[in-house]
């Protein structure tokens, strides 16, 4: 019989993204700053959410659960990349792969998610602004946050349960820094169709759905703010959606891409994977306290408050 169940397969090999030692060393250091000041940043907003009183509205819990989610994401994936950089030989067992293409799923769900509520939070501020307060209350915003979470695990659980009976064939060699669902794929000696179908239902309900209501929410908040007279008032309503807009470009335009995208292990494969799970996390807090005053003006009223207790800690 020329294929083996997968149960039979101990392990899969990370072909990652370089086989040069020296090069490996580099890509070491450069993701290990990058996972630390992702760790950092967004550790960083979600202590300055949770401290800074004049923060407490929806636009801001929503932010920090975004910020939780990407610690999140970016934990999934880059250490096991930094062990294998270090590693000889790359490899991860058939249940710690299976593991990490679930997270991986998971993660991507949630922010794709959470990006719509944002937009839809975005809508109720300036489209509705007088019954803001009503609309986007404590209750219904826990809801948006828990469902998103929810819809997100159900999704990557129905992916996984399939992935399960899956056959793989002797070839063990993922041409890829991590395991995702469509790498696996190549690997099995099995019918993989419900899988591919089932992975294109996902990626489409995430892409499209999530999408289209982002979408339909800008197209009324553009609306709203062509109709304001003012300048000032236009610049100032626009602001408070720029930041979102830049990171809703930035992982729709490489997730989306990657997953409907045939796998191949080509280099473009792998920048549009570090740039979704990888980068996005990086920068997402980076862009919201860059074009963003009150979270600005926070972290200058929490640094100030540090750097004194330091200074009454020496005398």
């Amino acid at each position: 019989m020329a294929s083996r169940n997968h149960s039979s397969i101990t392990e899969f090999i990370l072909l990652g993204l370089s086989a040069d030692p020296h090069v490996q060393v580099l890509l070491f250091v450069l993701f290990l700053i990058i996972y630390l000041l992702t760790l950092l940043g967004n550790l960083l907003i979600i202590l300055v959410i949770h401290t800074e009183s004049n923060l407490h509205t929806p636009m801001y819990f929503f932010l920090s659960h975004l910020s939780f989610q990407d610690l999140f994401y970016s934990s999934v994936t880059v250490p096991k990349l930094l062990e294998n950089l270090l590693s000889q030989r790359k490899a991860i067992s058939v249940e710690g792969c299976l593991a990490q293409v679930f997270f991986v799923f998971a993660t991507t769900g949630i922010e794709a998610c959470l990006l719509s509520v944002m937009a839809y939070d975005r809508y109720a501020a300036i489209c509705h602004p007088m019954l803001y307060g009503q609309v986007m209350n404590k209750q219904l915003c826990e809801r948006l946050v828990w469902g998103s979470w929810v819809v997100a695990f159900l999704d990557a659980l129905m992916n996984i349960l399939l992935a399960l009976n899956m056959d793989f064939c002797e070839v063990q060699t993922i041409h890829h820094y991590s395991c995702e669902l469509p790498s696996l794929f190549p690997l099995s000696c099995s019918d993989v169709s419900t899988n591919s179908a089932m992975l294109l239902c996902s990626a489409l309900l995430h892409a499209i759905g999530t999408c289209l209501l982002i979408f339909f929410s800008y197209v009324r908040i553009l609306s709203t703010i062509l109709s304001i007279s003012s300048t000032t008032g236009r610049s100032k309503a626009f602001s408070t959606c720029s930041s979102h807009l830049t990171v809703v470009t930035l992982f729709y335009g490489s997730a989306i891409v990657r997953y409907l995208m045939p796998t191949s292990g080509s280099s473009l494969e792998l920048i549009l994977s570090i740039q979704y799970s990888v980068i996005t996390p990086l920068v997402n807090p980076l862009i919201y306290s860059w074009k963003n005053k009150e979270v600005k003006a926070a972290l200058r009223r929490m640094m100030i408050k540090y750097l004194q207790c330091l200074s009454t800690e020496e005398i």
